[in-house]
């Protein structure tokens, strides 16, 4: 069997960027790493300039392709969705369904188990519908209701199917009875949309919540004399996820939670990205017109409304604007959110397709796949958002 070596300037291995590295392929898969000196004298070698790494994971992900989720809860839908976002680097998606009917979420549910492993979809995200109506955001009040037995219902059909299951909850809207209920499933309970308070943040992590959706954002601050759901999470050892687009949260801030967190790979990039990524610049949302404004999606009031960034474009901005290390950013961008989802085969490189690892370069932009730079990809790669 003929194989193929890549010399890369460096190779994340889902752990540690590492330089002297050569990446055995074979028939479009990595089948090894090993140093380069170990490599044959007669091997057919290729040269790569920049980073080998696995591909970003994007643990929510609300549309794309000019597909929402919440309008299309098909496994169609989320082909499309997770197409859209690996023309930019992204190769593992969880679906993202937000606050609405009953029947939407099952749909979702369903539509899940049926796509399950298909296009990159690993999993679903339930954002919703049991959140605070305080801490709301662009949730559409009318469907914001307390946990339910019909939620649990679907979750523990998703956990029977082997799906890997993502809840964001306020803990005011569930009891700690249904947290433990949810994380014994195996569930991620994530906490977010969310006016806790301190002590009641702490109660649900106890319970077994695991996890905080987009820190900062639709959250009780931290402040002086209460710390609030924001303070109760970067004091936790919980997971938590952030958007890093320089509109959600400011980018000091990001830095200050990544350095103020008590142990270390509890931090992960995610998009929340609507259907502008790879799609048109409206789109609808409960009735009403989301637009992209310089940047930003906003509603009729001005109010944001999920986000209009790739995972690559997070990734560069955490490097070179927020200042964090390549070796972390990359272990936000794929390594903790796998990790999260209990998948440490998307964070790996050996066993790998071509097409699911990228190539990023010096100024820690996405070049296209590792298949692209060899010659053996199949998919189409944008290194920009239209």
């Amino acid at each position: 069997m003929t194989s193929k070596w890549i010399f890369p300037d460096h190779v994340f291995d889902g752990q540690t960027l590492r330089r002297g590295l050569a990446i055995q392929s074979q028939q479009g898969r990595v089948v090894e790493l090993c140093p380069v000196e170990a490599v044959p004298v007669d091997a057919r070698i290729f040269q790569v300039a920049g980073t080998v790494s696995p591909g970003f994971v994007d643990l929510q992900v609300n549309g794309g392709g000019g597909v929402l989720l919440n309008q299309c809860p098909t496994p169609e839908g989320m082909r499309a969705i997770a197409l859209a976002h690996r023309q930019f680097g992204t190769v593992a998606v969880t679906p993202t369904v937000i606050t609405d009917t009953h029947d939407v979420v099952a749909a979702a549910a369903d539509a899940a188990i049926r796509a399950n492993g298909d296009s990159g979809i690993v999993g679903l995200h339930i954002e919703g519908p049991h959140i605070s109506k305080v801490r709301r955001g662009t949730h559409d009040a009318q469907f914001v209701r307390p946990m339910d037995d019909a939620t649990i219902g679907v979750v523990a059909k998703l956990r029977s199917a082997g799906i890997s299951t993502m809840i964001t909850l306020a803990p005011e809207a569930a009891t700690l009875d249904q947290i433990a209920k949810l994380a014994a499933l195996g569930a991620v309970v994530s906490l977010g949309h969310t006016n806790a308070t301190s002590e009641q943040m702490t109660a649900a992590f106890a319970a077994g919540a695991s996890c905080a959706t987009h820190l900062f954002n639709a959250m009780s601050p931290m402040l002086n004399r209460s710390p609030g759901a924001v303070g109760a999470v970067i004091n936790s050892q919980a997971y938590a996820g952030i958007i890093c687009d320089g509109y959600h949260v400011a980018d000091e801030m990001v830095g200050l939670a990544i350095r103020a967190r008590p142990v270390p790979n509890r931090m992960f990039l995610v998009s929340d990205a609507m259907p502008t990524v790879g799609g048109p610049n409206a789109f609808e949302l409960y009735g009403n017109t989301i637009s992209l404004k310089q940047g930003q999606l906003v509603n009729a009031e001005g109010s944001l409304a999920g986000a209009h960034i790739t995972m690559a474009q997070s990734f560069q901005r955490l490097v070179s604007v927020v200042g964090v290390d390549k070796e972390t950013a990359l272990q936000m961008a794929v390594t903790v959110p796998a990790d999260v989802l209990k998948q440490p085969e998307l964070a790996a490189v050996v066993g790998r397709s071509v097409d699911d690892l990228l190539v990023l370069g010096i100024d820690f932009t996405v070049v296209g796949t590792l298949g692209d730079q060899i010659g053996t990809s199949n998919d189409a790669f944008a290194s920009h958002v239209p």
